[in-house]
């Protein structure tokens, strides 16, 4: 981004005439500060609406509604030692946690939120968010090798076997779209289903890549790499204070992610009747935010040789059959 020199700022902003960086600072800000306040939002809303489905109390001591309880966690977290283990490998240790984090957010610089309202409009988004998917591997197994711990070390194994082989269905089932659409751009891929949400077509694509976004998240069903029955907190066993908030907030703007990807590629993105479009976008990825928990109520845990036998015996065949009727009816339709 170039400087504007100081002297011709003025003449600029007397004309009435905003300086051409400030329209892609605001969208940067804004995305960022939403995606972020929705993480944190999630905190209370996953607790409230576990405890409406099952039936008992959720928090609802701090504020209004328990709507404090989140500023109340994030003082604990501040205030508890950021303790490292002495026989942690130090630097990785703390880096690791950031990773998880920081790929997360740097998806949602393709993801548009609204017609013209996107960070980077770029033709290759869809790549970029699974380059961003994959690098998200090594902050689990990264923390789960400096941990040095047993416990920690099986998690992060599991977390690689796990989210790598789902990455693969993840990326066979987004091919279907991409072929419908005839592009990578994500506000293409938008602008392409205003007659029909890809869902319809595409429905064996929304099952696998749903069911691969809950492989990728780490959640429940599919927690296994950090499972209290087994492994303590897996991956995350030895980490405290700062640092397992950073793996608690990225695991939500994850799930966000995922979420906001479902809305684009399958549900029309920010399209529909009557409500404006980025009203649209953040119903349509509200709802899934609430799938993800609710599922988190519902579902037991299977055992890891379950979970593994599901990808490549049933969402691989599944995700192949989808990719080779779209691509028939394609050419055909040519």
């Amino acid at each position: 981004m170039s400087a504007v020199p100081a002297a011709g700022l003025a003449p600029t902003l007397l004309a009435g005439t905003a300086p051409s960086w400030l329209g892609p600072l605001l969208t940067v800000l804004g995305v960022l500060i939403v995606v972020l306040t929705i993480a944190a939002g999630l905190i209370w809303y996953e607790r409230r609406l576990l405890s409406l489905f099952q039936d008992r109390y959720g928090p609802n001591r701090v504020g209004p509604a328990g709507l404090l309880q989140v500023l109340a966690d994030t003082f604990k977290i501040l205030f508890k030692e950021d303790w490292v283990p002495p026989f942690a490998d130090k630097r990785v240790f703390v880096v690791a946690p950031a990773i998880v984090l920081m790929t997360a957010l740097l998806s949602f610089m393709v993801v548009p939120v609204a017609s013209g309202i996107v960070v980077a409009d770029v033709n290759i988004g869809l790549l970029f968010v699974l380059g961003m998917s994959s690098l998200a591997v090594y902050s689990v197994v990264l923390a789960g090798w400096s941990s040095h711990s047993k416990y920690s070390l099986v998690g992060g194994l599991r977390a690689a076997a796990q989210m790598v082989s789902y990455e693969v269905f993840m990326g066979l089932s987004l091919v279907g779209v991409v072929l419908m659409a005839g592009s990578f751009d994500l506000s293409r891929i938008v602008e392409a289903q205003q007659g029909l949400w890809y869902v319809v077509p595409q429905f064996f694509g929304f099952v696998v890549f749903l069911v691969a976004g809950f492989a990728e998240t780490r959640r429940i069903p599919f927690d296994i790499p950090e499972a209290d029955s087994e492994l303590v907190a897996g991956y995350h066993t030895e980490y405290s204070g700062m640092k397992f908030g950073l793996f608690m907030v990225g695991e939500y703007v994850a799930i966000t992610l995922i979420s906001a990807l479902i809305a684009t590629l399958f549900f029309g993105g920010w399209l529909g009747p009557w409500l404006p479009g980025l009203v649209w976008f953040l119903l349509k990825t509200l709802l899934f935010i609430s799938f993800f928990i609710l599922t988190r109520a519902t579902f037991p845990r299977p055992r890891y040789d379950q979970l593994m036998e599901l990808g490549w015996k049933a969402m691989l065949p599944l995700s192949l059959v989808n990719l080779l009727v779209t691509g028939a009816i394609v050419v055909a339709h040519h």
